[in-house]
């Protein structure tokens, strides 16, 4: 029997998540603009309004005494970033003009050479590089390392860093403008009860509030939902990543399709993998599979630790040692999953929080630092005017995507993943077609949410290597790699029906790169699902699966460093 796993959603509502402003004025900490996530949206936006506010001091006065905020839920900027990544380094350079970007700690230097492969079990057949792939004079960059960089740049531009702090709840004042957040509690026991150290969250208001959480994020979410800012459904892939040391330098960076996904129109696969070479002495290996894939069965952790059996792969590895792991979903709806309006009344979405990445090209980074830009851009524009917080005050937001290369590229491939659900090979036919015709073929393919997908029961756990704690390695070892320091007695922060089919907690338990899930007694076709929190890297794929992903106590989850 297939099961649906949206039709067992989570006990979470949006609306529990709006609240209004209540704090006395004493109680509630004021800033001018609030950007939440310190990622490269984030902080790009912090930093360009900072280059703003510093030859205006005029407007930088009118934002208070502290005019440019950035909260972020991990330890320290980069400690929840994650990515491949190859970046197209224009927006970049524009941010910082008179920095040897290729001294900025976290690139890697610009790709040396590349190569694309189709993979089967015992052969990889190299083709012809797409379009969409070639990469000569992008940056191989860390995105945890490129962060930590960019968080003292905004911080040397008067951004007060707010690390360990996550953002809660959404506060909304009777006007229907957003005018801030309110930050989680510390503090609290397993059953929400108050620890001797515990803490109260606080209200964070804020005249204009960047959401830039990354993908899944949780206030994103909230806010999308409360404005009805939804047009089609957001879809997810999953993908996870190690770091290795090598003993010899690879002098390309490689991207596979095929083996081990499946590609019957039956299972619903689609994905791939990534190696690039950061520096000579290591490389960023990783395998991305679309989260509306239909067999229970599919571990991406595991496919990973699969793809690794390839001899293509042991002869870049085999020698070396394994660094770090880490573990996320990307936002791959594309185009037409963005948002009917990129701000509402006091605030803007961008980077991943907006949908910005272009799956064809396995590229968000670039478009997360210019959508940070053109917001800083936006809401300076509208201080100036001081018409900021008027409702149709940050358009301009709008109107400069809209004009940009962000939304040009995002409607080029508009249709190419969702022509991969329907399967692998109408996928690559209409990928050749968006190609030769700029995107003006086809028209429109239409798509659905991972949870609208049905699962059954497969049989993929056979063909995944055993953890040898060497070469392969299992789930809790790879949490481990993380620096995952999440409190055990903290609250649990997922929100999943916990008496649910056997297929659909099946997904569950094998989906999650960081073990969970667990399943527990049942009668064969019902079973309980244990739930181990403080595992959690908060890579957000239950979120596309089923259920919710809420924020944990701040500074929990892992540490990325060179991911």
């Amino acid at each position: 029997m297939s099961i649906v796993p949206a039709d067992y959603p989570p006990r979470f509502r949006a609306s529990d998540y709006i609240v209004k402003p209540t704090a006395p004025e004493d109680e509630r900490i004021e800033v001018g603009v609030l950007f939440v996530g310190a990622g490269p949206a984030g902080l790009a936006g912090a930093i360009r309004l900072g280059q703003l506010l510093a030859e205006d001091p005029e407007v930088a006065e009118s934002l208070g005494e502290v005019p440019i905020a950035v909260v972020d839920k991990g330890k320290g900027a980069g400690s929840h970033l994650l990515s491949g990544a190859v970046m197209r380094p224009g927006p970049f350079r524009s941010l910082f003009p008179d920095e040897d970007h290729l001294r900025v700690p976290g690139v890697y230097g610009e790709v040396p050479g590349e190569a694309v492969y189709f993979m089967m079990r015992s052969r990889a057949i190299r083709l012809p590089t797409p379009p969409q792939l070639r990469n000569h004079g992008n940056y191989v960059v860390s995105v945890s390392q490129l962060a930590r960089w960019m968080a003292e740049k905004a911080e040397e531009l008067g951004a007060y860093m707010l690390g360990e702090t996550d953002a809660q709840k959404l506060i909304v004042d009777d006007a229907g403008r957003v005018a801030g957040v309110v930050t989680g509690d510390k503090g609290r026991g397993r059953e929400g009860e108050e620890l001797p150290t515990f803490e109260p969250g606080v209200e964070l208001g804020a005249k204009i509030t960047v959401l830039a959480e990354g993908t899944a994020g949780h206030l994103t979410g909230v806010l999308r939902k409360h404005y009805e800012l939804d047009a089609a459904p957001q879809t997810y892939e999953l993908g996870v990543k190690e770091v290795w040391e090598i003993p010899r330098p690879l002098g390309k960076v490689v991207h596979t399709l095929g083996w081990p996904l499946k590609l019957s129109p039956r299972y619903h696969e689609y994905g791939g993998s990534w190696i690039y070479p950061m520096g000579d002495d290591k490389v960023s290996i990783g395998f991305v599979t679309g989260l509306d894939y239909a067999d229970a069965t599919v571990s991406v952790h595991d496919l990973l630790q699969q793809f690794k059996s390839h001899k293509l792969v042991r002869g870049i590895l085999e020698g070396g040692r394994r660094l770090a792991w880490g573990a996320k979903t990307i936002p791959g709806g594309g185009f037409y999953a963005l948002p009917r309006r990129l701000h509402v009344p006091g605030a803007l979405l961008a980077g991943d929080s907006a949908g910005f990445v272009n799956m064809s090209a396995l590229k968000g980074v670039h478009y997360a630092i210019q959508s940070g830009i053109l917001a800083a851009e936006a809401i300076y524009d509208a201080l100036k005017r001081g018409n900021a917080t008027a409702p149709a005050g940050l358009w301009n937001y709008d109107r400069s995507i809209h004009e940009s290369f962000i939304w040009t590229d995002l409607w080029r491939e508009r249709n190419v993943r969702p022509a991969f659900q329907k399967s692998f090979f109408v996928g690559a036919v209409v990928g050749g077609m968006a190609t030769a015709t700029r995107g003006k073929l086809p028209k429109h393919i239409g798509h659905e949410a991972d949870a609208q997908v049905p699962v059954f029961m497969g049989d993929r756990t056979s063909a995944y290597p055993k953890p040898d704690g060497q070469y392969f390695f299992d789930k809790l070892s790879s949490v481990f790699a993380s620096g995952n320091k999440t409190r055990d007695d903290q609250p649990n922060h997922i929100r999943v029906q916990e008496h649910v089919p056997v297929e659909l907690a099946t997904l569950w338990v094998n989906m999650c790169p960081a073990h969970v899930y667990e399943l527990g007694e049942g009668d064969g076709e019902i079973v309980d699902v244990h739930i181990n929190a403080s595992n959690c890297v908060q890579c957000g794929a239950i979120t596309a699966k089923g259920g919710r992903l809420t924020p944990p106590e701040g500074g929990s989850g892992p540490e990325y460093t060179i991911t």
